[in-house]
């Protein structure tokens, strides 16, 4: 198949749905928190009762806003509301209210890794319910399914892009940097797992060269970032081979199974005509002023492209920048930590290295431990001071991390000051050397690599009290 894949060029378009971050829904006051007792945030609006009216939430549109010029979007001055026709067990009206012709966001674009991906629109609609399937029938699948409806109404943003990605990783890599961007604006925690964000992808091939796209089939609701590798690799292979073997891809929706690692086939893939949009009667066209927009903007935090390449400006690698950026949590300590004057290639190192693996093998936030940016900040600065060695603050940081106790006080109280007495170390250097003579000759006679054995068997001695640099000068002159 890899041989195969010479022949096509693969185009993917991703359709990402957001849920807003906030207390209500779009067009009821219902509460939108997850993981509530099933049907418990409803009211007869959520519900589709007969002479109920949609009130539009004004937060909702602020979110949009907001996250159009995140997205480098044009804000229209008028946006308006239309009913999307179709029947789902769990939209209770019959139908969605979404937006058409005339969206929040149009015109759009983010730079990931040096490529830039179009957005087409990102327009406001509400959220379906939740069906969960259940029992046995003594064959495959459930007997029956209930109806939540908790989620119906929820705010959605649904972020189109345009077909510019070429590759599993390219989609990856956008999907990635689209949900970093809506979590550091705040619009939304970005828990595919919990389905707050989604994402539909619409893949196809053609020929190498070719200018004409080829048939499109659309992958529905992948929730993880794997899972949407492992997607669209198997949707191009599954393409590839019905078009060598003669036949042709059919325009479809399709469902990815994770468990057995295939895509299959849901429903014929509806046109816009299909859904019979027309303008929803009960809510007026929006009018956005350019005013509006500008006190949305002036509220922009910082993105995290600019993130990056402030890091990167303080010294970072490339590397490093993207990894912390990835982690919210940690990009915002490490921002308090940089705010008191630490130095930040230290902090990066503690934070990539002792904190971060702490953090993975216990499964936590760094919000969940007791360390403090103004404690990580103190330690840091201990070890500029020559008080303590780079290795003792390693020691120490996990303790600092469980129960929230200053570096300064964990120092005093187990005697770890550093030492960088010359006569108390010289000591130590010339027992250290004297214990160690067929060492010592190989080193006079040009194996000089030698010299970290020795410098670790006076941190051993001292218990890695020893000032480094101190240890190394002494040793070069003590072993000539």
């Amino acid at each position: 198949m890899e041989n195969l894949r010479d022949k096509y060029e693969v185009v993917i378009g991703l359709e990402v749905h957001a849920q807003l971050k906030t207390k209500s829904k779009i067009f009821a006051p219902d509460g939108c928190e997850f993981g509530k007792e099933p049907n418990s945030e409803t009211s007869p609006i959520t519900l589709g009762m007969p002479g109920v009216l949609p009130v539009l939430n004004k937060e909702v549109v602020n979110m949009g806003i907001l996250t159009g010029l995140a997205l480098n979007c044009e804000i229209p001055e008028r946006c308006k509301f239309d009913r999307k026709q179709y029947f789902y067990p769990d939209l209770p009206k019959g139908y969605q209210i979404s937006q058409y012709d005339e969206p929040i966001c149009i015109n759009g674009y983010i730079d990931v890794k040096g490529k830039r991906i179009g957005i087409t629109r990102a327009h406001l609609e509400e959220d379906a319910g939740k069906l969960v399937h259940a029992g046995a029938d003594g064959l495959a699948g459930s007997s029956y399914s209930l109806v939540d409806l908790n989620r119906a109404g929820t705010p959605l943003l649904e972020i189109v892009s345009e077909p510019d990605m070429r590759s599993s990783e390219e989609a990856r890599n956008y999907m990635e940097e689209l949900r970093n961007i809506v979590r550091y604006i705040g619009v939304c925690d970005g828990n595919l797992e919990e389905g707050s964000m989604r994402c539909d992808a619409n893949i196809s091939i053609m020929p190498k060269g070719s200018k004409e796209f080829g048939t499109r089939a659309e992958i529905k609701n992948v929730n993880s970032f794997s899972a949407l590798q492992r997607a669209i690799e198997y949707e191009i292979d599954r393409q590839i081979e019905i078009v060598e073997e003669g036949g042709k891809v059919v325009q479809e929706t399709r469902l990815w199974d994770d468990n057995f690692r295939e895509t299959r086939s849901m429903r014929g893939k509806e046109d816009a005509h299909d859904y019979r949009y027309f303008p929803e009667p009960d809510l007026m066209p929006l009018k956005i002023s350019r005013e509006w927009v500008q006190r949305i903007k002036d509220t922009m935090p910082e993105l995290p492209q600019q993130k990056r390449e402030r890091y990167m400006s303080l010294g970072l690698s490339e590397y490093d920048a993207s990894v912390i950026v990835e982690q919210m949590g940690l990009a915002l300590f490490f921002d308090e930590v940089l705010k008191l004057g630490a130095t930040p290639k230290i902090a990066v190192n503690f934070i990539m290295g002792e904190i971060a693996a702490y953090l993975k093998e216990e499964k936590m936030e760094i919000s969940e431990t007791k360390l403090t940016p103004e404690n990580l900040a103190e330690l840091i600065s201990l070890i500029e001071k020559n008080t303590i060695s780079n290795n003792i603050g390693k020691q120490i940081i996990i303790d600092m991390m469980k129960d929230g106790t200053k570096a300064s006080e964990i120092v005093e109280k187990r005697g770890l000051s550093q030492i960088s007495d010359e006569g108390a170390l010289k000591e130590i250097v010339q027992k250290v050397v004297d214990a160690n003579a067929p060492q010592v000759e190989a080193y006079r006679n040009g194996k000089t690599q030698l010299l970290g054995f020795f410098v670790g068997q006076v941190m051993k001695e001292t218990k890695g009290r020893a000032n480094p640099k101190a240890v190394n000068d002494l040793l070069k002159e003590v072993l000539g």
